[in-house]
């Protein structure tokens, strides 16, 4: 030990030189290390953890998809049991097999049935648009004869005419020159011929008539004016018996200074409404002739009106006279018409038609003539 014990000498220096640590980091680090370690392995713990809560709660979910997935197939099996169970119902309510083979042989009867029905209308009708057309055009012209034999209408009359024409002249046919030159002289003395305005006939003997009752009577009722003949008056004991003698007198007696004239008696009361009455009654009478087209009963009318005016009411009065001059007026206005006869073209119009049908005359049925109306 003497030998390899140092001196004092050399110790000191040692002594004072920094010692050397390597020992003491290599302890830190390995701590370091350890803390590092336990760090990562809770982290790691803490992600499998979470993880799984993840996982969890990710199998619940699905399990109550499932779960409601299952709830509708339950339902839907229950909606395809009573499907099925209404089904068995309905099957079981059906007839039996030959029951349904009679059905259908009914049916397959019946359709034949309806094949030669229908096959037996086509026959009849005719097939073909202008065979109808051809017959409305005939029907437009009976049409049009029956409103001028019946109600004297030109203008209806003229506008069916001018419709049965349209109907030739869509047929484009040549040998309906002859049928539409007959609705051409039809319509040319159609056009000759005035429609009479009925209406306003009817009209003014309306207003004629609602004169009537202001009509007065041909002697003037006396009002008193509050004066009286001599100029009498009620103020004293004998002035007042004379005027009220002369007041009542006066409605009985009448001086006329113009006794050359026709004198009518008075009218009054219930004579007065009477005349006026029967005034009316004509005027009345001349409105239905005038509607209906009966020239003779419209002018015996208004014979009959200006005959109760003149018979009855003052000449000279300005409201008799101008309904006098109105009725004389009126009676000049026409209420009927000589109307065309629409026979020619009418019977043109069904000899073109027999004439159109004649190729077809060898078949089995002659469509032209079931196909007229």
């Amino acid at each position: 030990m003497s030998e390899t014990a140092l001196p004092k000498d050399d110790l000191a220096p040692a002594l004072d030189a920094p010692a050397e640590t390597p020992p003491a980091p290599v302890e830190r680090k390995g701590g370091n290390g350890l803390a590092m370690v336990a760090l990562l392995v809770g982290v790691v713990g803490i992600a499998a953890g979470g993880w799984g809560v993840w996982q969890v709660r990710h199998l619940q979910a699905g399990y109550q998809a499932q779960s409601n997935q299952l709830e509708a197939l339950a339902a839907q099996t229950q909606i395809i049991k009573q499907g099925e169970q209404q089904l068995t119902a309905s099957l079981s309510r059906l007839p039996a097999a030959d029951e349904l083979e009679e059905r259908r042989r009914l049916v397959a009867q019946l359709q034949g049935d309806q094949q030669r029905l229908s096959q037996r209308l086509e026959t009849v009708l005719g097939a073909s648009r202008k065979d109808w057309r051809l017959a409305e055009a005939e029907h437009l012209l009976r049409l049009a004869s029956l409103r001028l034999s019946a109600l004297q209408d030109i203008d209806s009359a003229r506008a069916l005419v001018q419709g049965a024409d349209e109907i030739l002249r869509e047929q484009n046919d040549p040998g309906a020159f002859a049928a539409r030159e007959q609705l051409a002289k039809s319509m040319a003395a159609l056009h000759s011929v005035e429609q009479p305005d009925r209406t306003g006939l009817y009209l003014q003997l309306a207003a004629l008539r609602e004169q009537v009752v202001q009509l007065n009577a041909t002697t003037p009722e006396y009002k008193d004016k509050g004066e009286s003949l001599f100029g009498l008056t009620a103020d004293g004991d004998g002035a007042s018996r004379w005027a009220e003698w002369w007041e009542q007198i006066s409605r009985y007696i009448r001086i006329d200074f113009n006794a050359d004239k026709n004198v009518r008696p008075l009218l009054a009361g219930q004579a007065l409404n009477q005349v006026r009455l029967a005034l009316n009654l004509t005027l009345e009478q001349a409105q239905w002739a005038a509607l209906n087209g009966e020239a003779k009963v419209y002018g015996q009318a208004l014979d009959e009106a200006r005959g109760v005016l003149l018979g009855n009411f003052n000449p000279d009065d300005a409201q008799s006279k101008t309904m006098f001059e109105r009725l004389n007026a009126l009676k000049q206005q026409p209420v009927s018409v000589v109307t065309p006869d629409l026979a020619s073209s009418l019977g043109a119009v069904q000899a073109y038609l027999e004439r159109r049908h004649l190729p077809a005359e060898d078949a089995p049925v002659k469509t032209g003539e079931e196909a007229r109306p």
